[in-house]
């Protein structure tokens, strides 16, 4: 699966699947879902940038051709960290279908390689709750260094949860790595 991935900005017609993905907690899973928001952030964030801003972004993540379709959606954001120095934080959401067979690693790599090819930034990482493993596994096979847990980061469920935090340098990086 994991070779039939590609990365692509997001289209007005993809909306629909975004909108669904990220509202219905069936979609999104125990990590992700939120609770209800307003559904017409999307359109309105999508016809003020495209999703394509200079400090957040989020590009869909399809099956190559033959491949098929949406299979989710990654995005980025920037994070100062100390002065004038910040990096990319980087999010993953798939469809329950494709999870565990690769996707997820392959686009997460594919974000990196886009970032470092494209931005000055020195560093990205990752953050995920303590109980998914199979994120953490995917970063790790993406190429990710696991840097510690970050105590009552996020709220999820109606409580506080932990999240282990995941970097990659720029010279960690080399296109088509494992």
């Amino acid at each position: 699966m994991d070779d039939h991935v590609r990365l692509r900005p997001v289209a007005e017609g993809d909306l629909p699947f975004v909108e669904r993905l990220r509202t219905d907690p069936d979609l999104s899973g125990p990590f992700l879902w939120d609770g209800w928001r307003d559904l017409r952030r999307f359109r309105r964030r999508w016809e003020e940038d495209g999703w394509l801003g200079d400090d957040t972004a989020t590009l869909m993540v399809d099956g190559a051709p033959g491949g098929g379709g949406p299979l989710g959606v990654v995005s980025y954001r920037k994070l100062f960290t100390a002065g004038p120095v910040w990096c990319w934080s980087i999010g993953i959401s798939l469809m329950p279908e494709v999870r565990g067979r690769g996707a997820g690693t392959r686009a997460q790599r594919l974000l990196v390689e886009y970032l470092f090819a494209n931005t000055l930034a020195h560093r990205v990482q990752a953050e995920t709750d303590v109980d998914n493993v199979a994120e953490q596994r995917a970063l790790e096979k993406a190429g990710f260094t696991r840097e510690g847990v970050i105590r009552g980061y996020a709220f999820i469920g109606g409580r506080y949860r932990d999240e282990v935090l995941y970097s990659i340098l720029r010279e960690e990086a080399s296109p088509g790595a494992p």
